[in-house]
């Protein structure tokens, strides 16, 4: 079948969000055909080129979001009206937020939300359809009458409290933000030549990258199918509270991506979160039950499996040391713990602490990343034997790629027990690498944290650096406990964890899609029997299998339309540019 894929600031790039599951996917899945959709994020993203591509990806088009030009369309009086019908609509549902919905008559909470869903949707099927009849949408959207019908939407009676605050400098904000965020409606995209064409969207995350598979959907009747590794609607909410902006324009935006965030849900097929914490968000922000089919995602096994089978040598390095990895960040709590290292080392004198990582991006990560290193020298002072020694500090923050931490499996190798200690996390890669590594871990109670470990390590609330401490001396002083910890979780993690179960889950998805889709061109063979895909899966197989004729007769009832000739996929051809 031919795959559409949609990603925003990640695959096909070098860098950015989803990029190593979906190459992985891609791969893994070389009897489809893939044509990639991309949104950019940054100039340098797109500077820093692409991946080396497989030759199951057919076509790739790209996009940026970072930047806007101007599409150069003049709307005449109709288009006039009917954008400001359509926009306006959009700032009424955007401003009938939580606040007012079932406020009033009890009862009536969930038939209000669905009014302001469907206006919603209304609204933004109308702004697509008037983008295409007038080749674009982008001037419009950063038009004076779209801040007028903003401001009119907060002014209007029974808007949020919050939203009648907003001002002039308010307004062009969240007037740029949904600019932004319905750009891909002014893409040319949308054709029998383009996204029209393919037998299934799949979306690699929610929000923006998943709005060219809505409009897929509403305008061709392709299926839709949305992964959220992390839930977008859950990640803005935590950059809106890091962000310096008004009560106003945080009330909205999240108003803004809340009604988005539903629209996707109600219109995808299925929903496949990746883990039981993803899922639960998604369940709170609308999604049907009934559509969510958690598949956690795939990592790599092989890179860690010499220090996962034990090979001698390779156990442990040095059984006294506790290991951090991760990327260094406020969210990661590393002062909580060096604070509880502090208490360890009073049971355990011997302990070591490793904090194996780079700093976030940006001057906040190298900002944090100083912090813990005068914490450390101000708690763990030099440390000598004699008066003639050098002093050594028990914690050291070292990066991969060193002399003595060549790589990662090198570093979960270099420690008796794996610490993280966050007090936000999504899905904890660390500990599914320590898992792999047989490595037992004390872990906060954080994100899908139990879900992962799954009574396979010891797990203690977050900021709380006394039951920390507690829990790694009983592992230090116990290698017994230690060792069927890793080894169980080494098999859990084999069990659930691994790439191949990953395209595994998501090949039954796709073909479990499909089998229920309708048909919306009929394919014929040389017996005049439907084709079930536009690119049908034999067209991988050496040999006559993707002959066809046109059927001339004998047509079934069912079939509506012309039927169209099965076509023989062509060699890889890539198209690059804006919306192309």
């Amino acid at each position: 079948m031919r795959i559409g894929l949609l990603t925003e600031g990640g695959y096909p790039y070098v860098s950015g969000d989803a990029r190593l599951w979906c190459d992985r996917l891609v791969r893994g899945l070389g009897q489809h055909e893939f044509d990639i959709y991309a949104l950019s994020r940054t100039e340098r993203q797109e500077d820093e080129g692409w991946i080396r591509l497989p030759p199951q990806v057919g076509r790739v088009h790209t996009a940026p979001l970072w930047t806007a030009q101007s599409d150069g369309v003049v709307y005449g009086r109709r288009a006039r009206r009917r954008f400001a019908e359509a926009y306006g609509e959009l700032a009424a549902a955007v401003c009938a937020g939580p606040e007012v919905v079932g406020a009033e008559v009890p009862g009536e909470g969930a038939a209000s939300a669905g009014v302001v869903a469907d206006r919603f949707a209304g609204a933004l099927y109308g702004l697509a359809e008037l983008a295409r009849d007038e080749a674009g949408l982008v001037g419009a959207l950063r038009s004076e009458s779209a801040v007028r019908a903003l401001e009119r939407a907060c002014r209007a009676p029974g808007a949020l409290r919050t939203a009648r605050t907003a001002r002039v400098p308010d307004l062009l904000t969240v007037a740029a933000h949904i600019e932004r965020a319905l750009r891909p409606l002014s893409l040319d995209w949308y054709g029998d030549d383009g996204l029209g064409s393919v037998d299934l969207c799949h979306a690699a995350s929610g929000g923006t990258a998943a709005l060219p598979g809505l409009l897929t959907r509403h305008f061709f009747g392709v299926p839709l199918l949305v992964t959220e590794y992390g839930v977008q609607l859950r990640a803005h909410y935590l950059a809106a509270a890091t962000v310096e902006e008004t009560p106003a324009v945080r009330a909205l935006l999240a108003a803004f991506h809340g009604g988005l965030t539903a629209e996707v849900y109600r219109a995808a097929t299925l929903i496949t979160p990746g883990n039981a914490h993803a899922r639960r968000w998604q369940e709170r922000c609308g999604a049907d039950r009934a559509k969510l089919r958690t598949v956690y995602p795939g990592m790599e096994a092989e890179r860690f499996a010499e220090v996962g089978e034990g090979v001698e040598g390779s156990r442990c390095a040095d059984p006294d040391a506790l290991v951090w990895v991760g990327r260094i960040e406020p969210a990661k709590d590393l002062i909580s713990l060096l604070h509880s290292f502090a208490e360890i080392r009073k049971e355990e004198p011997k302990t070591r602490l490793r904090i194996v990582g780079a700093p976030a991006d940006g001057p906040d990560g190298a900002t944090y990343l100083a912090h813990c290193k005068a914490l450390a020298a101000q708690l763990f002072p030099d440390e000598a034997e004699g008066a003639h020694a050098v002093g050594d500090n028990p914690v050291s923050f070292e990066e991969i790629g060193g002399p003595e931490i060549p790589s990662l499996a090198e570093a979960y190798a270099s420690g008796a027990l794996v610490v993280l200690s966050s007090v936000v996390e999504g899905f904890p890669i660390s500990l599914v690498e320590a898992m792999f590594c047989g490595r037992a871990t004390v872990s906060t109670d954080v994100g899908a944290v139990v879900e992962v470990i799954g009574g396979t390590g010891l797990v203690v609330p977050p900021r709380n650096p006394r039951a920390l401490a507690e829990a790694c001396v009983a592992l230090l002083r116990d290698p017994e406990r230690r060792e069927r910890l890793g080894a169980a979780a080494r098999a859990r993690a084999l069990e659930l964890f691994t790439v191949e179960q990953n395209i595994t889950a998501f090949h039954g998805i796709y073909l479990e899609i499909v089998s229920h889709s309708p048909v919306s061109r009929v394919l014929v063979d040389d017996e005049g029997e439907p084709l079930p895909f536009g690119v049908p899966a034999e067209a991988h197989v050496p040999g006559c299998w993707t002959e066809s004729r046109l059927m001339t007769a004998g047509r079934p009832r069912w079939a509506e339309g012309a039927p169209v000739r099965a076509t023989v996929p062509v060699p890889v051809a890539v198209s690059v540019g804006e919306g192309a």
